[in-house]
């Protein structure tokens, strides 16, 4: 018999490892269900307006017969699309250039590199602030990372605790990276820049501050991207992706803002042309003149939709209080049980009725710290909006009795 044990053989880390939970994993897309549970977008990518009859009009050439080649390993025209995207000289005069862009496989891969690039296995940590992205944490344990969590001040709107974390900073020994969620989930809240600049400017903490900005193309205009202020800051990131505001999840593509010398380090440890020619040719288009036009009006509608909601729900018997979403494309709001208390098993049974019975897929999220009786809600079309409006409202009341 071989000698192989794999309790022995793998990483002790792994063989601990418990793996993401995903919106899917309880209800999958069965071709019936309406699915708000994602954080999609349910007005989808911006490549085929409505109407389209020819292929040009439809969207982006891709060259299929050139399937055979490696892709462009730089990517130089679609890292300039993105800067141009974000030079908004909202925060500086200065110019993103391709120089300070990174790509990557959607935001995960992001997470991952820079957990590699800098932090030593066993010895340094990151600092996260839940409730939070479940990512950061399993991409830390995957590489053998310590975690510090410093909770968000719940109330008003979901904040950093800017003493708490800058004490950590000064007293933690072997913090490299702080990963914040701007606007966050599942709390839909933009962070304070205020807040984030105290953190860049702590006088003795040699680490990097890192801003996921995955539904910054939600927020309200008074909480615009921070991407070009990395070139104020070389300890900032900025991390962003094309699968919520552009609905191109399919496509898995992030993009990391930061120093040229970060970013030299990022794509000097990626796998050779980890960008396939499909996805730059469709991210591309998405940040073309019509793409952009097309991606605004789809967040416009979806806006229109989420302000419809709370509207609604400000109505219905058993809804508390809207927790967060108002900077993002979902809502989180509190399940009331019988006395009128945010409850966990309330939440549960509403959740899981909404989907078993009604088709209409939802999160609980209520086991996220300051999220008791929490269910996380996406902003959907204007029809699967209206069918979760009259599911919850009855299922509420068929919980509370």
């Amino acid at each position: 018999m071989a000698a192989f044990n794999l309790q022995t053989c793998a990483r002790p880390n792994i063989l601990t490892l418990q793996p993401y939970v995903c919106a899917r994993d309880d209800y999958k897309d069965d071709g019936t269900n309406t699915l708000l549970d994602a954080n999609e977008n349910a007005y989808g990518p911006p490549i085929a307006p409505e109407g389209a009859t020819s292929a040009e009009a439809a969207g982006p050439g891709i060259d299929l017969l050139g399937l055979h080649r490696y892709p462009d390993p730089h990517q130089i025209e679609l890292k300039q699309a993105l800067c141009n995207l974000r030079n908004t000289h909202l925060h500086t005069p200065k110019l993103l250039t391709p120089q300070n862009v990174s790509l990557g496989v959607g935001s995960d891969e992001s997470i991952d590199a820079m957990l590699r690039c800098f932090c030593r296995p066993s010895i340094d940590r990151i600092l996260v602030c839940p409730p939070t992205y479940g990512m950061y944490s399993v991409s830390a344990h995957i590489n053998d990372v310590g975690l510090v969590k410093i909770p968000l001040l719940p109330a008003p709107g979901f904040q950093i605790n800017v003493p708490a974390v800058l004490d950590a900073l000064t007293n933690e020994p072997n913090i490299k990276l702080v990963y914040l969620t701007s606007p966050g989930n599942p709390t839909g809240s933009s962070l304070s820049k205020d807040d984030i600049q105290k953190l860049l400017t702590h006088p003795t903490w040699n680490g990097v501050v890192i801003i996921d900005e995955a539904y910054v193309d939600f927020a309200s205009p008074f909480s615009p991207s921070l991407a070009e202020w990395v070139t104020e800051w070389p300890n900032l990131v900025v991390m962003q992706t094309l699968s919520k505001g552009f609905g191109l999840a399919g496509i898995r593509l992030g993009a990391i803002f930061t120093s040229p010398e970060i970013a030299l380090l990022l794509n000097s440890l990626q796998a050779p042309y980890n960008i396939p020619s499909p996805t730059a040719a469709l991210a591309t288009y998405a940040l073309s003149d019509k793409g952009l036009g097309i991606m605004r009006q789809n967040v416009e509608n979806l806006l229109k939709q989420r302000e419809r909601m709370i509207k609604a729900m400000e109505k219905i018997p058993g809804v508390g209080r809207l927790r967060g979403g108002l900077d993002s494309n979902f809502l989180l709001y509190e399940m009331l049980n019988k006395e009128g208390q945010p409850d966990n098993k309330t939440a549960l049974a509403v959740y899981e009725r909404l989907a078993e019975q009604k088709g209409v897929v939802v999160r609980f999220r209520g086991k996220e710290h300051g999220c008791e009786g929490c269910l996380r809600i996406t902003v959907g079309t204007g029809e699967e909006t209206g069918k979760f409006l009259e599911a919850v409202e009855k299922t509420l009341a068929e919980v509370r009795g």
